[in-house]
């Protein structure tokens, strides 16, 4: 086995680890911050402060989904728990409220979290990460289906060789990485072929550091597509 695999495993283990303790509150705790209160600030909608604001709702999200059992129930029942143990009234165990609460989730300030985040990560990253002083950053993406409905069928087409009637909308996504960090810096959804050119062009102005904090050019690799 190459030594870099072999330095790298305790590292995945860690990762996993780590990524199984975190809960809700962690998440939460992360999101007012000062570091990032100010991006949540801008992107807040207007809501009532009830059981589930915004960000107590994208706590849950990100929690739920590095947790073995994703399901909503179980994220509920992990809430009630946490709110006991931190000296908060229990609330229903009732999935409904959280999931109608994720679904305003707004997707500007899923977006502007992960933009910031993913640039403070890249910014952080060693000198020695980089190829002669540059940052470099890979574009590569997946495909997943839809659901069936008018919409996404108009929205996101099927392939040419796809028989009409048959099989589900299919859409590409494409994310902007950190070769150094492994920290996702954007990414973009839209049908087969648009959203890669969207994002390669919104970072390869020349000369142009994509982050404020940049003192070089970066270079970016894309992948070819397979699909």
């Amino acid at each position: 086995m190459h030594t870099n695999c072999r330095s790298r495993r305790p590292q995945r283990c860690w990762i996993r680890q780590r990524s199984r303790a975190i809960h809700a509150y962690d998440f939460f705790n992360a999101l007012t911050d000062p570091d990032l209160l100010d991006v949540v600030d801008q992107q807040l909608p207007a809501h009532r402060e009830r059981l589930f604001p915004p960000t107590t709702t994208l706590s849950l999200f990100m929690a739920q989904t590095l947790n073995a059992d994703a399901s909503c129930q179980a994220t509920m029942d992990r809430h009630v728990v946490e709110r006991i143990a931190n000296d908060l009234p229990p609330c229903s165990t009732a999935t409904g409220a959280y999931c109608k609460a994720r679904q305003r989730l707004p997707l500007t300030m899923v977006h502007s979290l992960l933009q910031h985040t993913g640039h403070g990560l890249m910014d952080r990253g060693a000198n020695a990460w980089r190829w002669q002083g540059r940052a470099v950053k890979l574009v590569d993406g997946t495909t997943i289906t839809m659901a069936d409905t008018a919409d996404n069928q108009w929205r996101y087409p099927q392939p040419r060789t796809q028989q009409p009637g048959l099989g589900f909308p299919v859409a590409r996504v494409v994310a902007l990485l950190c070769l150094g960090t492994g920290a996702v810096l954007d990414t973009a959804l839209g049908p087969q072929g648009q959203e890669r050119r969207e994002v390669s062009t919104r970072y390869s102005t020349p000369c142009c550091p994509t982050s404020p904090k940049a003192t070089s050019c970066s270079l970016i690799v894309i992948t070819a597509p397979t699909s």
